[in-house]
């Protein structure tokens, strides 16, 4: 059950890393555009948040990431500790948004379902 927490991991921060992708690089290319709606103009004034925010969603896919590989490596302690507290923060950031705004809850659910199959997994492994 660990290697399917991990590849779940795996796949949560390459969303994530794509997320930062489109907020930190190409915040008013056509595929944030796309993804976030909006035109290049509606979403200059913005461009500084969306960087920062990025940058959040880049740390959290580098930690499950770094975790993945410490646990591949037999440090499964550490490392499941790294892919709990990257993925789950995921999770939770999904579950506030879902919460915050009902037009955002398919987004939600895109944005949390591999961190709540890591996390699922991983707990599952680590009491098993």
């Amino acid at each position: 059950m660990l290697i399917a927490g991990m590849v779940f991991a795996v796949l949560a921060a390459a969303l994530h890393i794509l997320i930062f992708y489109m907020e930190s690089i190409a915040w008013e290319g056509p595929l944030a555009r796309k993804t976030f709606g909006g035109t290049p103009e509606e979403a200059r004034p913005h461009a500084f948040y969306a960087f920062n925010q990025g940058f959040y969603n880049l740390f959290l896919a580098l930690q499950a990431l770094i975790g993945v590989v410490v646990s591949a490596l037999g440090h499964v302690a550490i490392g499941a500790a790294l892919i709990l507290a990257g993925t789950g923060a995921m999770l939770v950031a999904a579950v506030v948004l879902a919460l915050a705004s009902a037009p955002h809850r398919s987004a939600a659910a895109k944005q949390g379902v591999f961190p709540l199959l890591a996390v699922t997994c991983t707990i599952v492994a680590l009491l098993g």
